[in-house]
Protein backbone atom coordinates (compact mmCIF):
# COMPACT_ATOMS: atom_id res chain seq x y z
CA UNK A 1 0.00 0.00 0.00
CA UNK A 2 1.11 3.03 -1.19
CA UNK A 3 2.10 5.68 2.36
CA UNK A 4 -0.05 8.67 1.99
CA UNK A 5 0.56 12.19 2.73
CA UNK A 6 -0.62 13.83 5.50
CA UNK A 7 -2.79 16.41 5.55
CA UNK A 8 -0.18 18.89 7.29
CA UNK A 9 2.16 17.84 4.20
CA UNK A 10 -0.81 19.00 1.53
CA UNK A 11 -1.35 21.71 3.89
CA UNK A 12 2.20 23.04 3.66
CA UNK A 13 2.56 22.16 -0.39
CA UNK A 14 -0.84 24.20 -1.44
CA UNK A 15 0.12 27.52 0.73
CA UNK A 16 3.65 27.33 -0.86
CA UNK A 17 2.36 27.41 -4.15
CA UNK A 18 -0.03 30.22 -3.10
CA UNK A 19 2.37 32.42 -2.10
CA UNK A 20 5.51 31.26 -3.78
CA UNK A 21 7.81 32.08 -0.54
CA UNK A 22 8.89 29.98 1.53
CA UNK A 23 9.00 32.42 4.69
CA UNK A 24 5.43 34.20 4.00
CA UNK A 25 4.19 30.33 3.55
CA UNK A 26 5.30 29.32 7.04
CA UNK A 27 3.89 32.26 8.29
CA UNK A 28 0.48 31.31 7.40
CA UNK A 29 1.08 27.93 8.35
CA UNK A 30 2.19 28.99 11.64
CA UNK A 31 5.46 27.27 11.62
CA UNK A 32 9.15 28.09 10.92
CA UNK A 33 10.46 28.13 7.77
CA UNK A 34 12.68 25.46 8.36
CA UNK A 35 9.70 22.89 9.26
CA UNK A 36 7.52 23.46 6.11
CA UNK A 37 10.65 22.80 4.39
CA UNK A 38 11.39 19.82 5.92
CA UNK A 39 8.04 18.74 5.06
CA UNK A 40 7.84 19.47 1.99
CA UNK A 41 11.44 17.34 1.37
CA UNK A 42 9.94 14.68 3.30
CA UNK A 43 6.99 14.60 0.77
CA UNK A 44 9.05 14.45 -1.69
CA UNK A 45 10.62 11.99 -0.60
CA UNK A 46 8.06 9.69 0.38
CA UNK A 47 6.06 10.59 -3.35
CA UNK A 48 10.08 9.55 -4.62
CA UNK A 49 9.18 13.07 -7.13
CA UNK A 50 10.80 16.31 -7.42
CA UNK A 51 7.79 18.35 -6.44
CA UNK A 52 10.31 22.21 -6.69
CA UNK A 53 13.26 23.06 -9.17
CA UNK A 54 16.11 23.54 -7.15
CA UNK A 55 17.92 24.88 -9.74
CA UNK A 56 16.54 28.76 -10.15
CA UNK A 57 18.12 30.04 -6.74
CA UNK A 58 15.91 31.41 -4.25
CA UNK A 59 12.92 31.71 -6.54
CA UNK A 60 10.30 29.08 -5.88
CA UNK A 61 9.48 27.30 -8.89
CA UNK A 62 7.10 24.05 -9.03
CA UNK A 63 8.45 21.26 -11.38
CA UNK A 64 5.35 20.28 -13.64
CA UNK A 65 4.63 17.22 -11.42
CA UNK A 66 5.02 19.46 -8.54
CA UNK A 67 1.94 22.12 -10.21
CA UNK A 68 -0.33 19.17 -11.04
CA UNK A 69 0.09 17.72 -7.37
CA UNK A 70 -0.27 21.13 -5.31
CA UNK A 71 -3.87 21.01 -7.59
CA UNK A 72 -4.74 17.44 -6.37
CA UNK A 73 -3.40 18.34 -3.06
CA UNK A 74 -6.51 21.13 -3.05
CA UNK A 75 -8.86 19.15 -3.76
CA UNK A 76 -7.75 15.88 -1.45
CA UNK A 77 -7.54 18.57 1.26
CA UNK A 78 -11.43 20.19 0.76
CA UNK A 79 -12.42 16.54 0.61
CA UNK A 80 -10.78 16.09 3.68
CA UNK A 81 -12.19 19.00 5.85
CA UNK A 82 -15.67 17.95 4.38
CA UNK A 83 -15.68 15.10 6.82
CA UNK A 84 -15.70 17.07 9.99
CA UNK A 85 -17.92 20.00 8.46
CA UNK A 86 -20.69 17.63 7.56
CA UNK A 87 -20.40 16.04 11.11
CA UNK A 88 -20.78 19.63 12.71
CA UNK A 89 -23.36 20.40 9.67
CA UNK A 90 -25.65 17.82 11.29
CA UNK A 91 -24.88 18.58 14.63
CA UNK A 92 -25.84 22.36 14.41
CA UNK A 93 -26.51 24.13 11.12
CA UNK A 94 -25.24 26.96 10.01
CA UNK A 95 -21.99 26.97 12.81
CA UNK A 96 -18.28 27.48 11.98
CA UNK A 97 -16.02 29.43 9.13
CA UNK A 98 -18.56 30.24 5.65
CA UNK A 99 -16.25 31.74 2.98
CA UNK A 100 -18.60 33.40 0.95
CA UNK A 101 -17.20 34.95 -2.84
CA UNK A 102 -19.69 37.59 -4.64
CA UNK A 103 -18.88 39.51 -7.64
CA UNK A 104 -18.30 43.34 -7.36
CA UNK A 105 -21.68 44.44 -9.01
CA UNK A 106 -23.58 42.72 -6.49
CA UNK A 107 -21.21 42.82 -2.76
CA UNK A 108 -21.88 46.67 -1.93
CA UNK A 109 -25.24 46.27 -2.54
CA UNK A 110 -26.25 43.12 -0.45
CA UNK A 111 -22.88 42.54 1.95
CA UNK A 112 -24.63 45.06 4.31
CA UNK A 113 -27.83 43.95 4.94
CA UNK A 114 -26.53 40.58 4.78
CA UNK A 115 -24.22 40.55 7.09
CA UNK A 116 -26.57 42.20 9.67
CA UNK A 117 -29.08 39.21 8.91
CA UNK A 118 -26.76 36.64 9.51
CA UNK A 119 -25.21 38.17 12.84
CA UNK A 120 -29.07 38.12 14.08
CA UNK A 121 -30.52 34.88 12.92
CA UNK A 122 -26.60 32.70 13.04
CA UNK A 123 -24.00 34.13 15.65
CA UNK A 124 -21.69 31.25 15.48
CA UNK A 125 -20.93 31.52 12.26
CA UNK A 126 -17.56 33.27 11.13
CA UNK A 127 -18.03 34.49 7.75
CA UNK A 128 -15.53 35.80 5.90
CA UNK A 129 -16.49 37.86 2.83
CA UNK A 130 -14.14 37.75 -0.89
CA UNK A 131 -15.24 40.30 -3.19
CA UNK A 132 -13.85 39.27 -7.21
CA UNK A 133 -14.98 38.52 -10.68
CA UNK A 134 -16.70 35.66 -11.39
CA UNK A 135 -14.23 33.75 -13.48
CA UNK A 136 -11.82 34.32 -10.64
CA UNK A 137 -14.66 33.14 -7.88
CA UNK A 138 -15.07 30.16 -9.74
CA UNK A 139 -11.84 28.86 -9.80
CA UNK A 140 -11.61 29.55 -6.21
CA UNK A 141 -14.41 27.60 -5.24
CA UNK A 142 -13.39 25.06 -7.39
CA UNK A 143 -9.82 24.95 -5.49
CA UNK A 144 -11.65 24.64 -2.11
CA UNK A 145 -10.90 28.40 -0.97
CA UNK A 146 -14.54 29.53 -0.94
CA UNK A 147 -17.40 27.49 0.44
CA UNK A 148 -20.34 29.32 -1.95
CA UNK A 149 -20.64 32.24 -4.55
CA UNK A 150 -23.28 35.26 -5.27
CA UNK A 151 -23.12 35.52 -8.73
CA UNK A 152 -25.12 37.17 -11.27
CA UNK A 153 -26.57 34.71 -14.16
CA UNK A 154 -26.24 33.84 -17.08
CA UNK A 155 -22.89 32.96 -16.61
CA UNK A 156 -20.33 29.88 -17.07
CA UNK A 157 -21.23 27.73 -14.18
CA UNK A 158 -20.13 24.47 -15.54
CA UNK A 159 -19.24 22.12 -12.18
CA UNK A 160 -21.06 24.10 -9.70
CA UNK A 161 -24.51 23.84 -8.16
CA UNK A 162 -26.36 26.85 -8.39
CA UNK A 163 -29.92 27.95 -6.83
CA UNK A 164 -31.59 31.29 -8.30
CA UNK A 165 -33.03 33.34 -6.36
CA UNK A 166 -34.31 36.42 -7.89
CA UNK A 167 -34.48 38.84 -10.78
CA UNK A 168 -32.57 41.81 -11.05
CA UNK A 169 -34.05 44.61 -13.80
CA UNK A 170 -31.40 46.86 -15.67
CA UNK A 171 -32.22 50.48 -16.10
CA UNK A 172 -30.19 53.11 -18.30
CA UNK A 173 -28.94 55.92 -16.40
CA UNK A 174 -28.49 59.09 -17.80
CA UNK A 175 -28.01 63.28 -16.83
CA UNK A 176 -31.54 64.64 -16.77
CA UNK A 177 -31.14 66.51 -20.52
CA UNK A 178 -30.95 63.78 -22.50
CA UNK A 179 -32.94 62.86 -25.08
CA UNK A 180 -33.70 59.32 -23.48
CA UNK A 181 -35.17 61.02 -20.71
CA UNK A 182 -38.54 61.89 -22.67
CA UNK A 183 -39.17 58.28 -22.91
CA UNK A 184 -41.10 56.02 -20.55
CA UNK A 185 -38.61 53.20 -21.51
CA UNK A 186 -35.62 53.26 -23.71
CA UNK A 187 -35.14 50.50 -26.38
CA UNK A 188 -32.23 48.58 -26.66
CA UNK A 189 -32.14 49.01 -30.80
CA UNK A 190 -31.52 52.75 -29.97
CA UNK A 191 -28.89 52.26 -27.15
CA UNK A 192 -26.00 52.77 -30.75
CA UNK A 193 -27.22 55.71 -31.61
CA UNK A 194 -25.02 56.93 -28.21
CA UNK A 195 -22.18 56.32 -26.32
CA UNK A 196 -22.36 53.68 -23.66
CA UNK A 197 -20.16 53.33 -20.50
CA UNK A 198 -19.21 50.03 -19.69
CA UNK A 199 -17.56 47.89 -16.72
CA UNK A 200 -14.22 46.63 -17.96
CA UNK A 201 -13.56 43.28 -18.84
CA UNK A 202 -13.87 40.34 -16.76
CA UNK A 203 -17.08 41.32 -15.21
CA UNK A 204 -20.05 39.82 -16.65
CA UNK A 205 -22.28 43.39 -16.23
CA UNK A 206 -20.39 44.04 -19.41
CA UNK A 207 -20.85 41.32 -21.31
CA UNK A 208 -24.63 41.76 -20.12
CA UNK A 209 -24.27 44.88 -21.53
CA UNK A 210 -22.73 43.96 -25.01
CA UNK A 211 -25.43 41.03 -25.40
CA UNK A 212 -27.93 43.79 -25.28
CA UNK A 213 -26.16 46.24 -27.57
CA UNK A 214 -26.05 43.36 -30.62
CA UNK A 215 -29.62 43.43 -30.15
CA UNK A 216 -28.78 47.07 -32.39
CA UNK A 217 -29.14 46.57 -36.30
CA UNK A 218 -25.97 49.18 -36.63
CA UNK A 219 -24.22 46.99 -34.08
CA UNK A 220 -24.50 43.95 -35.82
CA UNK A 221 -20.61 43.85 -37.38
CA UNK A 222 -19.27 45.41 -34.52
CA UNK A 223 -20.32 42.96 -31.36
CA UNK A 224 -22.20 45.56 -29.53
CA UNK A 225 -19.34 47.07 -28.47
CA UNK A 226 -19.78 51.25 -27.91
CA UNK A 227 -17.57 54.27 -29.65
CA UNK A 228 -16.59 55.12 -26.54
CA UNK A 229 -13.65 54.24 -24.99
CA UNK A 230 -14.79 54.84 -21.18
CA UNK A 231 -15.00 51.69 -18.75
CA UNK A 232 -15.52 51.55 -15.47
CA UNK A 233 -13.97 49.24 -12.66
CA UNK A 234 -17.24 49.97 -10.05
CA UNK A 235 -20.54 51.23 -10.87
CA UNK A 236 -20.24 54.41 -8.44
CA UNK A 237 -17.22 55.32 -10.97
CA UNK A 238 -19.61 54.27 -13.82
CA UNK A 239 -22.34 56.57 -12.45
CA UNK A 240 -19.77 59.02 -12.36
CA UNK A 241 -19.21 59.51 -15.08
CA UNK A 242 -22.63 59.38 -16.66
CA UNK A 243 -23.25 62.69 -13.94
CA UNK A 244 -19.71 63.89 -16.31
CA UNK A 245 -22.14 63.40 -20.03
CA UNK A 246 -19.29 61.45 -20.90
CA UNK A 247 -21.95 58.68 -21.70
CA UNK A 248 -25.22 56.74 -20.67
CA UNK A 249 -24.42 53.15 -18.77
CA UNK A 250 -26.70 50.26 -17.99
CA UNK A 251 -27.24 49.86 -14.20
CA UNK A 252 -28.78 47.13 -11.93
CA UNK A 253 -32.19 47.80 -10.01
CA UNK A 254 -29.98 46.68 -7.11
CA UNK A 255 -27.64 48.96 -7.33
CA UNK A 256 -30.49 51.48 -7.68
CA UNK A 257 -32.77 50.73 -5.07
CA UNK A 258 -29.42 50.56 -2.74
CA UNK A 259 -29.08 54.49 -3.21
CA UNK A 260 -26.23 54.25 -5.83
CA UNK A 261 -28.28 57.55 -7.90
CA UNK A 262 -28.41 59.42 -4.36
CA UNK A 263 -27.34 62.99 -4.32
CA UNK A 264 -26.22 62.55 -7.72
CA UNK A 265 -28.11 65.04 -10.99
CA UNK A 266 -29.16 61.56 -12.96
CA UNK A 267 -32.50 59.43 -13.73
CA UNK A 268 -32.64 55.89 -14.57
CA UNK A 269 -35.62 54.66 -17.05
CA UNK A 270 -36.58 51.26 -17.87
CA UNK A 271 -34.75 49.48 -20.90
CA UNK A 272 -36.92 47.50 -23.48
CA UNK A 273 -35.25 44.26 -24.22
CA UNK A 274 -36.01 40.21 -23.35
CA UNK A 275 -32.09 40.61 -22.12
CA UNK A 276 -32.95 43.42 -19.56
CA UNK A 277 -32.27 41.45 -16.54
CA UNK A 278 -29.95 39.40 -14.89
CA UNK A 279 -30.69 36.55 -12.40
CA UNK A 280 -28.96 36.81 -8.69
CA UNK A 281 -28.20 33.38 -7.63
CA UNK A 282 -25.98 31.17 -5.14
CA UNK A 283 -23.31 28.74 -6.73
CA UNK A 284 -21.46 26.01 -4.74
CA UNK A 285 -19.96 22.82 -5.25
CA UNK A 286 -21.40 19.58 -6.11
CA UNK A 287 -22.04 17.23 -3.63
CA UNK A 288 -21.23 19.66 -0.98
CA UNK A 289 -21.77 18.30 2.92
CA UNK A 290 -23.41 21.78 3.99
CA UNK A 291 -25.47 21.75 0.79
CA UNK A 292 -28.43 21.92 3.20
CA UNK A 293 -27.46 24.69 5.22
CA UNK A 294 -26.56 26.80 1.40
CA UNK A 295 -30.37 25.89 0.99
CA UNK A 296 -31.10 28.11 4.18
CA UNK A 297 -28.65 30.69 3.22
CA UNK A 298 -30.87 30.43 -0.07
CA UNK A 299 -34.05 31.76 2.20
CA UNK A 300 -31.90 34.73 3.27
CA UNK A 301 -30.42 36.11 0.59
CA UNK A 302 -33.78 35.67 -1.01
CA UNK A 303 -35.36 38.18 1.59
CA UNK A 304 -33.03 41.02 0.80
CA UNK A 305 -34.41 41.41 -2.75
CA UNK A 306 -35.79 44.80 -3.68
CA UNK A 307 -39.63 45.61 -4.23
CA UNK A 308 -39.52 46.06 -7.81
CA UNK A 309 -37.30 42.51 -8.05
CA UNK A 310 -38.94 39.42 -9.00
CA UNK A 311 -38.53 36.31 -7.38
CA UNK A 312 -37.27 33.08 -8.96
CA UNK A 313 -39.71 30.46 -10.02
CA UNK A 314 -37.23 28.00 -9.74
CA UNK A 315 -36.59 26.44 -6.46
CA UNK A 316 -34.80 23.67 -6.77
CA UNK A 317 -31.23 23.06 -7.04
CA UNK A 318 -29.91 23.42 -11.18
CA UNK A 319 -27.10 21.08 -11.74
CA UNK A 320 -25.56 22.29 -14.53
Amino acid sequence: MLPLPSAQQLRYLITLSELRHFGRAAAACAVTQSTLSAGIMALERQLDAPLLDRTVGKKVVFTPLGHEIALKARQALAALEAVPQLAAAARTPLTGPLRVGIIPTIGPFLIPQFVRNLREHFPRLLLSITEDTTEHLLEKLSLGQLDILVLAMPCLCDGTETHPLWQDPFRVIMPPDHPFSALPAVPASQLSEHSMIMMEDGHCLRDQTLAICRQSPSRSGSEGESDSTFTAMSLHSMAEMVELGLGIAIMPELAIHAGILHGRNLIARPLTSDLARRTIGLAWRPRSPRAADFQTLATTFAALAPPVSTPHKVNKVVKL
